[in-house]
């Protein structure tokens, strides 16, 4: 059987939804819509596939060792999931390339992905880190992991090898300064940037007014 674009894209919708609808650190399926929804804005404007962007953006997080128990074997159901659909071996390697090298991981995952796609899909994820809903997602995953919102004490990483990264020594705050507050200058198109902004702005503004109330200021 051969599916078109838009049913291909929907059976990627329901994979995803079945995956994340039960999450509560931050990944649950409503991330993954407004990182699609950023993937879709940011293709428009960069001439980047919209149907690649689309599908790697409502895969991106199945296999992600932050939320999946087995992520190679959650790498194999998205690999077959892409076989199912009908997917050329090209496009099928593409959107696994782009899956499996977009990770932050603390910093060490130096050089940006290689293809205009996976620039954009990279964007998309690392937009959904940044401003209101940024700090929000950090705060929950905060909760869901047991790290603490605040502690004076505890200092900011600078460098970082991936495990030291996913070994949750920290706290929400350093969680800014380790990650999130590096994301503007990370993004890799024009139009990523342009986006990133604004809300890279809502969070120093924030943090100015939680060391203010932290210190009875205000």
């Amino acid at each position: 059987m051969i599916f078109t674009k838009k049913q291909i894209l929907g059976s990627a919708q329901d994979f995803a939804y079945q995956v994340h609808h039960n999450d509560t650190s931050g990944h649950d399926f409503l991330h993954i819509e407004r990182v699609v929804n950023n993937a879709k804005t940011i293709a428009k404007h960069t001439g980047a596939d919209p149907f690649i962007c689309q599908i790697a953006a409502y895969l991106h997080d199945i296999a992600d060792e932050k939320i999946s128990v087995d992520p190679e074997k959650s790498k194999q159901l998205i690999i077959q999931f892409l076989l199912e659909q009908g997917l050329s071996t090209e496009d099928r390697e593409h959107i696994m390339e782009i899956i499996t090298t977009m990770s932050f991981r603390g910093g060490a995952n130096k050089q940006p992905p290689r293809t205009l796609e996976g620039k954009v899909v990279q964007d998309a994820d690392r937009l959904d880190a940044l401003g209101a809903i940024g700090i929000a997602r950090v705060m929950a995953y905060s909760g869901h992991t047991a790290r603490p919102i605040h502690d004076p004490s505890i200092p900011v990483r600078d460098e970082m090898t991936v495990a030291e990264y996913r070994s949750n020594r920290g706290t929400a705050i350093t969680h800014f300064y380790e990650k999130l507050l590096k994301l503007k200058d990370l993004m890799n198109t024009d139009y990523g940037k342009h986006m990133a902004e604004g809300r890279h702005r809502v969070m120093k503004e924030y943090l100015e007014q939680f060391y203010a109330e932290w210190d009875g200021k205000k």
